[in-house]
């Protein structure tokens, strides 16, 4: 086929090396459809039961669309007469060729070893709420050869480099199980009657969205109590109580703690629990 096409074309004008190209192109982008079109459905077919199925398909995607892209390139480089004239000149200084390529593909090949690291040991997959070591979170978009994407809470884009990103610790909150305790803290004041303090977070706790009861059978029937509160610490100007409270949604996390603060502080203005004083000493 190729052939017939270097006939058609007259690739010694402009035109006809402008025409072949568009018509590589545009075979290697209808090749490109058809495979990634067969392929994905047979990995779909094999991947619909398993958890990490979206992300294989999104990279095999990926990887297609890459690679027969860089098939064309080549196809039109070493068949136009004109192009591969400038290619032999490059290559006759193999050499310091592959030291350029070497060096300015470093980042390429380490990016694309590490993406498919990610894919085939899968530390996160695509849909996945992650935080990162420099305190980046967000949800994983999609997964490239080159880098990975984060969708942030601010609807904002993070692209990290897969290199980057594979050699970072990542805190991974959806993984296997999407529940998750989440502790709450509040400061009161020496004075407060702490009963009191510990049955308004309780109550207020009891009415959030998103809670669940994770005790077992038997904690049940002992009548543990749903939520934990506890009095962590007392300082010279405050005491320090935390409720440990279990949510169906990590991603619900940081709505659940501001409305559960905002109701729990005005209860206790309601009631008059003070709130802690912080002592300054002054030296003239």
């Amino acid at each position: 086929m190729n052939n017939t096409l270097i006939n058609y074309f007259n690739l010694e004008s402009g035109l006809g090396i402008t025409l072949y190209s568009l018509c590589i192109t545009l075979i290697c982008w209808i090749i490109s459809r058809f495979s990634r079109t067969l392929v994905i459905l047979f990995l779909k077919r094999r991947l619909t039961k398993e958890a990490f199925g979206e992300t294989r398909l999104k990279f095999t995607r990926n990887s297609l669309r890459f690679i027969l892209g860089l098939i064309g390139v080549l196809i039109i480089l070493f068949t136009v007469p004109v192009f591969r004239e400038k290619v032999g000149y490059i290559f006759s200084g193999a050499g310091i060729l592959a030291a350029i390529i070497g060096f300015a593909a470093k980042d390429a090949i380490s990016n694309l070893i590490a993406g498919l690291f990610i894919v085939l040991f899968r530390p996160f997959r695509i849909g996945d709420y992650i935080k990162l070591e420099k305190g980046n979170m967000g949800i994983v978009e999609d997964i490239t050869l080159r880098h990975t994407v984060i969708k942030t809470f601010e609807n904002k884009r993070l692209i990290i480099p897969n290199s980057v990103i594979s050699t970072e610790s990542v805190l991974n909150y959806t993984i296997q199980d999407k529940k998750i305790l989440s502790f709450n803290n509040f400061m009161i004041g020496l004075e407060s009657d702490i009963d009191l303090v510990k049955s308004i977070i309780y109550e207020e706790a009891s009415k959030l969205d998103f809670v669940i009861d994770n005790r077992t059978p038997k904690g049940v029937i002992d009548n543990i109590p749903e939520f934990d509160v506890r009095l962590i610490e007392v300082t010279d100007v405050a005491i320090h109580i935390q409720a440990h409270i279990w949510l169906s949604d990590p991603l619900k996390e940081f709505k659940m703690k501001s409305v559960f603060q905002e109701a729990v502080y005005k209860r206790f203005n309601e009631v008059g629990v003070p709130l802690p004083i912080p002592l300054r000493k002054i030296i003239s």
